[in-house]
C-alpha cells in the first residue's frame, strides 16, 4: 500500500523484501532488493539482500535461476536519489564536482552508481547473447569507474567477438587492480593462446593455479597449451 502512494520508496521496498525473504519467496525478495539499489545505490542492506537471495536462488533453482525471475522494474531517473549532488550545508560535506574532468573516472557517488547500473545492463545483454552492445555498456561504465569485474566482463565479450588483443588488454587492466584475479588470468590466457603467445598463456595459467590449484577449466587449458 505504501508503494502505491510513493512508488519506489526505499523503506517499503526493503521491508517488503525482508517479508518476502522470511516467507522464503526469494525471487520476489530479490526483485525488491534490486529495485531498491536502482533507487539508491548506496544502501548496504539492499546489497546484502541481493547477495543472500542470489545464493538462496542458486541453491533452489540452479544456475538458470535468473530465467525464473519476475521482471525487475526500471526505476525512472526522477526516483533515483544518488544522482543529486549532496548539499553543501550538510555537516562536513564536500560537494563533489558535477562532472569529472575529461578522461578521468567520475568517482562521485553518482558516477559510481551510474557505472554500476551500466555494468548491470551490460551483464543483462551478455545473458541475451548481445556481446557487441554489452561492450558499449561496459565501456561507458569504465569511463565512470575503473572496476576489475567490468574489465573481465568486457574481456569475455571481446573473446566471444574474437577480438583477442582487446581481451588481453582488458585482463591486464583488471590485473593492475587485482593481481591475483582468477577470471582475468584465465581470460588473458585464453586470449594469448588464440594470439599464439603460448609461453605467456602458460605463465598466466600457472599463476592462476597457485591461487586455485584445482580449477578444472585452467587445468584443461594448460593441457591444451602443453600440446600446442
Amino acid at each position: 500500500s505504501a508503494l502505491e502512494l510513493v512508488p519506489f520508496g526505499i523503506k517499503p521496498l526493503l521491508r517488503r523484501a525482508a517479508a518476502y525473504e522470511a516467507l522464503e519467496r526469494y525471487s520476489l525478495a530479490y526483485v525488491d532488493y534490486k529495485t531498491a539499489l536502482q533507487v539508491d545505490c548506496s544502501v548496504q542492506a539492499a546489497y546484502d539482500g541481493v547477495n543472500r537471495m542470489t545464493k538462496a536462488l542458486l541453491e533452489k533453482d540452479g544456475v538458470n535461476w535468473r530465467q525464473k525471475l519476475p521482471p525487475i522494474p526500471t526505476v525512472p531517473v526522477s526516483a533515483q536519489t544518488r544522482w543529486s549532488i549532496p548539499s553543501a550545508q550538510a555537516p562536513g560535506a564536500n560537494t563533489p564536482p558535477a562532472t569529472a574532468p575529461q578522461g578521468e573516472p567520475d568517482q562521485t557517488a553518482a558516477g559510481m552508481g551510474r557505472a554500476r547500473i551500466l555494468k548491470e545492463e551490460g551483464n543483462e545483454l551478455v545473458k541475451k547473447g548481445n556481446h557487441k552492445k554489452a561492450v558499449e555498456k561496459y565501456s561507458e561504465s569504465l569511463k565512470l569507474n575503473k572496476e576489475c569485474a567490468t574489465y573481465t566482463n568486457r574481456a569475455l565479450c571481446y573473446l566471444t567477438l574474437k577480438r583477442y588483443k582487446e581481451a588481453a588488454q582488458d585482463c591486464t587492466e583488471a590485473l593492475k587492480l587485482d593481481p591475483k584475479n582468477v577470471k582475468a588470468l584465465y581470460r588473458r590466457a585464453q586470449a594469448l593462446k588464440e594470439l599464439k603467445d603460448y609461453k605467456s598463456s602458460i605463465a598466466d595459467i600457472k599463476s592462476l593455479l597457485k591461487t586455485e590449484p584445482k580449477n578444472t577449466a585452467a587445468l584443461r587449458l594448460l593441457q591444451e597449451l602443453n600440446r600446442a
